[in-house]
């Protein structure tokens, strides 16, 4: 049986679609007969991100990375993020003898920096550029961001999406007294509560009935603060998030810096129809469908996607399996290690 070592910076106890979408990929890459191995910063002393403390930072070197690589001895390595973690494996799987590596771009990272601290996108992108070229592939969620990355210098870029468990999150379930004694209708938003979420503009909007949040995220007590009038119930995971997507009316993603949306397909999944702007991700996903209406007026599209087609949502949603993920992946690596060889052979 090959192995995979798949390198991230994210991981838990954070809960976000990177950390998902890995759990889930390396569930699904076991059935296929491909024994997954993770390096995360688990394996090391930490130090909290500045101004993010759920993010840990890891203190180590390159060669611990090096050897902790050599211990695995993977036929595969994948580098799923550009952090401390990402940089020394980035280094240690281009040595001579080393079998290479693929990456993977979850994260618009510069438009995340520049949102916090003073750093011209510019300066960002010309290093994950350096980083991502260096790999055998890139691997991309979304035809937008392809293009969006390709015209940034980005090379070797190739599709891999992303799934929804459908059985966890459907529409057809007891969702018990979730928002009881909140007025009708029930505007959700699920994420990281975090500035690049642009969670004000969803809690500015003026709209009827109820404006609900569930994640946790360093912001999450000033918007508390700034909008008392919303409702923040936490993190939520598993059963307990599925009834909060599936009992309400309309789910709003303020984001324009996402470059996927895993939350999306989960609340479609769930019936719920989606409110978005007209940017990477909601294009990719909800485009012109009747599952969600996306504009550059929130308010207009959060109204108008209450009379949405339920059904339309979910039907979306099933095209989104992660078994096809899943091989979309397997082909991703297998076809990077094959182009090497091929190199390597001339």
């Amino acid at each position: 049986m090959k192995t995979l070592l798949i390198v991230t910076d994210a991981w838990r106890p954070q809960i976000n679609g990177v950390v998902r979408s890995l759990e889930r990929l390396a569930e699904e890459l076991e059935k296929l007969d491909l024994r997954v191995e993770f390096l995360t910063p688990q394996a090391f002393r930490t130090l909290p991100c500045p101004s993010y403390p759920e993010i840990r930072l890891s203190l180590t070197h390159t060669g611990a990375v090096r050897r902790r690589i050599a211990a695995v001895a993977p036929d595969y390595i994948h580098i799923a993020t550009e952090g401390p973690l990402g940089v020394m494996a980035r280094r240690a799987a281009s040595a001579e003898g080393a079998p290479g590596f693929t990456t993977s771009y979850h994260t618009r990272f510069p438009e995340y920096v520049s949102s916090r601290w003073p750093v011209p996108e510019s300066w960002l992108y010309a290093g994950l550029r350096r980083f991502h070229n260096a790999g055998l592939a890139c691997m991309v969620a979304t035809e937008t961001l392809r293009r969006d990355l390709e015209g940034r210098g980005f090379r070797n870029l190739v599709p891999w999406s992303r799934g929804v468990d459908t059985r966890l999150f459907h529409p057809d379930r007891d969702v018990g007294d979730v928002y009881a004694g909140l007025p009708r209708p029930i505007f959700l938003n699920v994420g990281r509560v975090a500035v690049e979420k642009n969670l004000e503009a969803f809690l500015a909007l003026d709209l009827p009935g109820s404006k609900v949040v569930v994640g946790d995220g360093p912001q999450l007590g000033e918007l508390r603060r700034r909008f008392p009038q919303a409702h923040f119930l936490g993190a939520k995971v598993g059963e307990e998030l599925a009834r909060a997507y599936a009992a309400a009316d309309v789910f709003v993603f303020p984001s324009r810096t996402d470059t996927f949306g895993n939350v999306i397909v989960e609340a479609l999944a769930s019936g719920l129809p989606v409110a978005a702007y007209p940017v990477m991700g909601p294009i990719d996903i909800v485009g012109d469908s009747r599952a969600g209406v996306l504009a550059e007026d929130l308010r207009a599209a959060a109204l108008a996607a209450l009379d949405c087609d339920r059904d339309a949502a979910r039907q979306l949603a099933s095209t989104f399996t992660w078994e096809a993920s899943t091989r979309q992946f397997l082909t991703a690596i297998e076809n990077a290690q094959l182009r090497r060889r091929a190199v390597a052979g001339r």
